[in-house]
């Protein structure tokens, strides 16, 4: 099934018709891990890491109480980054994901249908360390709480911050030019 959207913009700009579908499955999340990653290698060869992250949604209540509310996310990681993840990412380490919602199924031993939810990560980005400590890991800030850290002043020019790489999932990476 097609559908077919008409946006109609004032006289001055223009008039246009779109016929397209659109469709968008985007999953971007920032949290710690809830265990070391599991690395396995499939028969063809590839890598691939399962990993769980924690995410945290905090609100304050109607009796004004802070509630930290927890949601937890099954992670897969393919070639590339699963070995990264593999040999960087540890407990508590804290992440970027961003991938795709993947549902698969399989039939259990007792005969039950089972379904299981995951993010296909596509690009990781590794933000801290886990917890207060140090990852030894040169570029990556740990345990960073802009209560306890000041903010650079204006005037002070030399202070920059170094940018990490992003990891595309189908760029092939050699694991020797990973800057850490």
């Amino acid at each position: 099934m097609t559908a077919s959207v008409k946006l109609v913009m004032p006289v001055r700009y223009c008039t246009t018709t779109y016929d397209y579908q659109m469709d968008l499955n985007k999953v971007m999340i920032i949290g710690r891990l809830t265990r070391d990653p599991e690395l396995r290698t499939i028969p063809s060869g590839a890598s691939v890491a399962q990993v769980s992250v924690a995410t945290n949604f905090r609100y304050t209540n109607q009796a004004g109480q802070k509630v930290d509310q927890v949601e937890y996310h099954n992670v897969v990681l393919w070639r590339g980054l699963a070995d990264i993840a593999a040999k960087y990412l540890k407990k508590g380490s804290q992440v970027y994901i961003e991938g795709r919602l993947q549902t698969r199924n399989w039939e259990g031993q007792d005969g039950k249908k089972n379904y299981r939810t995951e993010i296909v990560g596509d690009n990781m980005i590794m933000l801290g360390g886990s917890g207060g400590s140090s990852t030894g890991t040169p570029g990556l800030q740990s345990g960073y709480n802009n209560a306890t850290k000041p903010a650079p002043k204006a005037e002070n020019t030399d202070y920059q911050l170094e940018e990490l790489p992003t990891i595309q999932q189908d760029e092939t990476i050699n694991l020797e030019d990973v800057p850490f």
